[in-house]
């Protein structure tokens, strides 16, 4: 049974029905009862048009959901009669799914949930496992997903920039459980890129290629973080960074600069250097000028003052952050490591601490943790050498 074969084809599967007449909801719903027969019924090889058969059986399932309905009796008799069986309409609709699944009036867990379903083609089991949540509760999110975007028209082209920031959503889950959503959003978004021609896709792509390519050095084998200065990078995958390249240097030449492309190129700056020392920071600070000029976002510009720090020193870089709301995301965790890079280290101490009582996960607080304990242990046996008239130990 070739999964990815049946996962491919569920959103074009879903876009035949929807145009045939039925909603998205019972749409999306006969195609999973039809997947689940395929499952079941499929030899060891697909049959000769898999796509016909996906189309035929859904059809027949929402056909015979609709016709035990009495709810929706009136809407039946709108129903046109099951089409023969043959080769299935060659019109692709799952570009309006992406739309339709990224609508704005979705909150982004909402969508991100109904993409993995919709156009992922998993099951509400592996969504509510890859988000560690009761299936149930899962199965809930998706219904009212569903319902929402049932009666939404498509008359005006939808909103790419939303499209791609559920897509990014869905790569920063990064992998959960059996199901790898990094991967899973690599695929999605190759999918959308293919339907699109758009260079804003093309610069997510690259950036999502960029970043997996780090992924096997990001922890260590006891699951604690690794930083980036210290990753391992004759580990990284030199193939997709490669491609990123690639993709990322034929969107920039369209000249059509986008954040997605701006973040791309700070990725392919610190994939193409061979060491961490010789990062090209004064390119990565122009880069992030160009992210604050397209999005004037704080956390744009939190990034931006630790490439100020690299680039022109610990004080520039703090410089920069004195200028934004310490109430940010990892502002103490960034003041922190600017304040230890500029040799301040009680300060960067006591800030390292404060951070790690505020980070969103475990792996990131032991992290910090660890840096406070390292800078308290140096201060300590300064403290003492100093007591004891030893020579003080090397702090830097």
């Amino acid at each position: 049974m070739d999964e990815a074969l049946l996962r491919s084809l569920t959103p074009t599967v879903i876009g035949v029905l929807v145009r045939r007449g039925a909603d998205f909801a019972a749409a999306e719903d006969a195609v999973q009862d039809a997947l689940v027969e395929a499952v079941r019924g499929w030899p060891a090889e697909p049959p000769r048009d898999p796509k016909g058969w996906l189309v035929t059986v859904a059809w027949r399932k929402f056909l015979d959901a609709t016709r035990s309905d009495v709810a929706r009796r009136r809407r039946e008799e709108h129903v046109d009669a099951e089409p023969a069986p043959g080769p299935a309409s060659e019109v692709d609709d799952t570009l309006q799914l992406y739309f339709r699944c990224a609508h704005p009036s979705l909150t982004p867990s909402s969508a991100v949930a109904l993409t993995l379903r919709a156009l992922g083609g998993l099951t509400t089991r592996q969504i509510a496992q890859a988000y560690l949540v009761p299936e149930a509760t899962m199965a809930q999110r998706i219904s009212r997903a569903k319902r929402t975007v049932s009666a939404v028209r498509f008359d005006q082209p939808g909103d790419v920039a939303t499209v791609l920031r559920v897509l990014y959503l869905v790569f920063n889950e990064g992998y959960s459980g059996d199901i790898d959503l990094a991967a899973e959003a690599i695929r999605l978004t190759r999918q959308l890129a293919t339907a699109i021609d758009h260079p804003e896709v093309a610069g997510l792509l690259a950036l999502m290629l960029l970043h997996h390519a780090r992924r096997a050095t990001r922890t260590a084998p006891d699951g604690s973080l690794v930083p980036l200065a210290e990753q391992d990078r004759r580990r990284w995958d030199t193939g997709l960074i490669a491609e990123g390249v690639g993709i990322l240097q034929a969107a920039l030449a369209r000249d059509r600069l986008g954040e997605f492309q701006a973040q791309a190129a700070i990725a392919a700056l610190h994939a193409d250097a061979p060491t961490a020392d010789e990062t090209d920071w004064v390119q990565i600070v122009e880069w992030y000028d160009e992210l604050v000029r397209l999005t004037d976002s704080p956390i744009v510009r939190l990034n931006r003052a630790v490439a100020v720090g690299e680039a022109d020193g610990a004080r520039a870089g703090l410089a920069a952050l004195a200028a934004l709301d310490d109430t940010l995301p990892r502002y103490t965790a960034v003041a922190a490591h600017l304040h230890e890079r500029d040799g301040d280290l009680a300060t960067a101490a006591r800030l390292y601490a404060e951070a790690a009582l505020r980070a969103p996960n475990l792996a990131e607080r032991d992290h910090l943790t660890r840096h406070a304990a390292r800078l308290n242990a140096l201060l300590n046996a300064a403290l003492n050498a100093r007591r004891s008239g030893a020579p003080p130990p090397r702090l830097l």
